[in-house]
């Protein structure tokens, strides 16, 4: 990901593109799903799994200071 006031006014964007990364999140709020993401942008493939991969692991890690705090 990077972010660059003079790309795309400083929106994030997956590197060496123009694409933002709220399109990858548009498509997953949407009926369209990462395989359709991965059909329209297939050289994108790799770093949308990247970043969700990313976030899946910021999610479990939060989960398990909630737990820790909720348990202890």
């Amino acid at each position: 990901m990077h972010s660059d006031p003079d790309i795309m006014s400083g929106i994030p964007v997956f590197v060496v593109t123009r694409v933002p990364l709220q399109t990858l999140f548009d498509y997953l709020e949407g009926e369209a799903g990462l395989k359709e993401f991965s059909e329209d942008f297939p050289h994108l493939k790799i770093p949308a799994i990247q970043v969700l991969e990313t976030i899946a692991r910021i999610m479990l890690y939060r989960g398990e200071i909630i737990n820790a705090h909720s348990t202890g």
